[in-house]
């Protein structure tokens, strides 16, 4: 997901090229993750894989967000001002609550250059944190046939997005554990889809821990609008 990047997604030569997203994408089954970004000042890794049964790769990240469990919840689950942070996101709208802790909304990413915008309709359910478990979760699952297409938008045909949110050194940061698999739908050159992977989750993980330390957010004393925290 970005982060106050600009609107449009410049897509560089090295990103165009690099050879190991190239390699895992042509590869027939790749079973072991392969770290792929080491940010050591942000402390954000991104690794990859490439399974048999699917067109495109899988991606997961570590990283620690400087806030904690209640902030970095109230970001997360702040769907009207994901266009803050989160990767590329043109349009935003939550469509329908179905409790506390499950939800429907619509987004729409700005794709790279000469393709056409993508949408989700993404289906959320949520697993608050409680001592005894120790750590909060987040599902995402792309919904594709929840409500017409809208063209000339590109409908994501599979989305999988889960986070682990595990409050560490005594509350005061959560550790993000994410795994996730992404098929664009539609015609997707290679060249694209590897800069998407590369830059897409990074730029989500590193406006979340940006999007956490911003006063409205640090200060803001409200109710969450889901339920992530089982005592909130």
């Amino acid at each position: 997901a970005v982060l106050l990047l600009s609107s449009t997604f410049i897509f560089t030569a090295h990103a165009a090229g690099d050879d190991d997203l190239q390699e895992l994408q042509s590869s027939r089954s790749y079973k072991d993750w392969v770290l792929i970004k080491n940010d050591e000042r942000n402390g954000i890794k991104l690794y990859v894989k490439h399974e048999d049964n699917k067109r495109f790769i899988s991606f997961k990240q570590d990283y620690v967000v400087n806030a904690p469990l209640k902030t970095v919840a109230r970001v997360m689950l702040d769907i009207d001002n994901y266009p803050r942070w989160y990767w590329e996101v043109k349009e935003v709208k939550l469509l329908k609550t179905i409790s506390p802790t499950e939800f429907y909304f619509y987004i729409r990413h700005n794709a790279p250059v000469t393709m056409p915008d993508r949408d989700s309709i993404l289906h959320v359910t949520l697993e608050p944190y409680t001592r005894q478990r120790g750590f909060a979760s987040m599902k995402m699952t792309a919904v594709p046939k929840f409500l017409p297409e809208k063209p000339p938008y590109v409908r994501v045909p599979i989305e999988d997005m889960a986070f682990k949110l595990t409050p560490v050194n005594n509350g005061a940061q959560v550790r993000m554990d994410v795994e996730a698999y992404v098929d664009p739908g539609g015609f997707a050159p290679k060249w694209a889809t590897n800069a998407v992977q590369r830059q897409g989750p990074y730029s989500s993980a590193l406006g979340l821990i940006r999007r956490v330390q911003d006063d409205a957010v640090r200060n803001a004393t409200g109710p969450l609008p889901f339920k992530l925290i089982e005592d909130e």
